[in-house]
């Protein structure tokens, strides 16, 4: 049973500015893992790929019904399964939870179902 959808989309220009404002602001966003694999991308990748994980909890937070605030982005972490594939591998709900993430020249727009068996 679907208990919530969420969608968000980001500037991706946005999320580079922010982060090239204030080096710490991946810090408030990615988890451990995810920084780890941000470290490892360059240039326009890199970004791509902080505001897809922007989106991301964004969009679970409003699956929740909550927004962010009562749920951190530290909350929710988003690592490739083997194949490449985006999984949540870390999150406060108990149940399934699908995503989607894709991303044009200057947007990064995400979905997230949650799912109760």
């Amino acid at each position: 049973m679907i208990v919530g959808i969420g969608l968000d989309v980001v500037e991706i220009d946005r999320i580079k500015k922010a982060y090239i404002k204030n080096k710490r602001f991946a810090h408030k966003v990615l988890t451990n893992e995810e920084f780890k694999l941000f470290s490892g991308l360059k240039g326009k990748r890199q970004y791509e790929f902080l505001a897809g994980r922007f989106s991301v909890k964004e969009a679970f937070a409003k699956a929740m019904g909550t927004g962010i605030g009562k749920v951190s982005f530290l909350d929710v972490e988003l690592l490739p399964d083997p194949l490449g594939k985006p999984i949540v591998t870390q999150s406060p709900f108990k149940g399934n939870v699908w995503v989607s993430i894709t991303h044009t020249d200057n947007l990064a727009a995400s979905q997230v179902i949650l799912e109760k068996s």
